[in-house]
């Protein structure tokens, strides 16, 4: 398994709103799991820049993950998540 952790700064919830009719797909494509999606993060140790939504993703393998990440067909997906405010993604596995 692959995990994948997502940080989402919304600053356009309109366009976060079209991006979430499209992520599900994007993510079932790649065989993805949602096992956390939070609407708030409360940091308990150490320091980090801004917390937003969190979302903890499941891949089957590392390369799975990064097919999703890659996948030319999901780049306008991936671009509505980048116009709708901040993100950070990184791949645990």
């Amino acid at each position: 398994m692959a995990y994948v952790y997502v940080n989402l700064l919304v600053e356009n919830p309109d366009t976060m709103a079209a991006y979430r009719e499209k992520a599900g797909a994007a993510l079932q494509k790649h065989g993805a799991t949602v096992l956390v999606s939070a609407p708030s993060q409360t940091v308990i140790e150490g320091r980090r820049d801004e917390t937003g939504i969190g979302v903890l993703l499941e891949f089957a393998d590392v390369d799975a993950a990064k097919a999703w990440i890659n996948d030319p067909e999901l780049q306008e997906t991936h671009a509505l998540r980048r116009s709708a405010g901040k993100s950070a993604i990184t791949l645990l596995g």
